[in-house]
């Protein structure tokens, strides 16, 4: 079975190496590897050229595009039907490509979910990876996979019109998620496998965590997506309401306790449990004390960061 690897790029020169460097090394050889870059800045281009210039298999082209459009751009030049797409910022484990084309073999399959790890170094990567990834017992029927590891039919692609086009908005992200929602309104049959991974490398600081969320957040949010075919009202849009709700009801104690310290207990209590409770799921998923306490400030910073978001993506 041939496979086509199509990936788009940008600005990614200090990831780029570790991603090639990992496609190079699969058990299962890609028939080609064609790469977009949307318009790098800075020597991600270069660096392209360079391993085409060594590997037969890699193609690289240059388009200003958005990450969407790139993918589209990458696809159409692909020659195969299967196609395996990953992200600059990953690092495949060398079976990724044989374990995510395996499903193929039947064909009634069209997309085949892999898995993504969190690369997390110290308990506030660990916890961090929490909030950003998905956990091993999260991984279901219900998964619906990132173009970080996934693999599709050519002819799919083509039937729903591919990714989206957002080069004409703001919009550059959440791109498999539309994908995702027209691929099951198309009656698209899933395959889910958890040894299809690639490591994904958790942010560095508090603030890159905090941005990730509000662009995933104003991207779903100017996508209007509110009912999930999947996970039918626990759609992404839908939770930021249900944050928005716990914040109101905050603020609704708070001011009731102007006129009335008694509403002050409620509150108190509420603010208590929801920091236990963002203690203990991290901690319960990590095994680890430090984790678990900076899982209590990741909670607020990602509510916070997803209600802004939202509304940004709003306005």
């Amino acid at each position: 079975m041939k496979v086509s690897i199509c990936i788009t790029v940008f600005n990614e020169e200090d990831n780029v190496s570790l991603l090639l460097d990992s496609l190079l090394k699969q058990k299962k050889t890609a028939d080609e590897v064609i790469i977009l870059d949307g318009g790098s800045t800075d020597n991600t281009y270069p660096i392209l050229e360079e391993y085409a210039k060594k590997n037969k298999t890699i193609k690289v082209f240059q388009e200003r595009s958005s990450r969407s459009k790139g993918r589209n751009i990458a696809i159409k030049k692909a020659k195969n039907e299967i196609i395996a797409i990953t992200d600059a910022g990953c690092i495949a484990n060398e079976n990724w490509l044989e374990n995510i084309s395996k499903p193929f073999k039947r064909d009634d399959i069209d997309i085949s979910a892999g898995f993504y790890d969190m690369k997390a170094e110290g308990p506030f990567e660990k916890a961090e990876a929490y909030f950003l990834g998905i956990t091993p017992e999260r991984f279901n029927d219900n998964f619906l996979p990132s173009a970080r590891s996934m693999a599709f039919r050519k002819a799919l692609w083509k039937k729903i019109g591919g990714f989206p086009d957002s080069n004409n908005s703001k919009i550059e992200g959440a791109e498999d998620t539309i994908f995702n929602t027209k691929a099951l309104s198309a009656g698209a049959k899933y395959s889910r496998v958890k040894n299809a991974r690639v490591e994904w490398r958790t942010p560095k600081t508090l603030t890159e965590f905090a941005k990730k969320l509000y662009n995933y957040a104003k991207w779903d949010s100017e996508y209007g997506i509110w009912w999930d075919p999947a996970k039918k009202f626990a759609s992404h849009n839908m939770k930021v309401l249900l944050v928005y709700l716990r914040y109101l009801v905050g603020i609704f104690l708070l001011i009731l306790s102007l006129n009335n310290q008694l509403y002050i207990y409620p509150l108190f209590i509420g603010v208590l449990l929801y920091s236990f409770w963002a203690f203990f799921k991290v901690f319960k998923s990590t095994k680890n004390f430090k984790a678990g306490v900076w899982g209590i400030l990741l909670q607020f910073t990602a509510d916070l960061s997803v209600m802004l978001g939202f509304c940004a993506g709003k306005l």
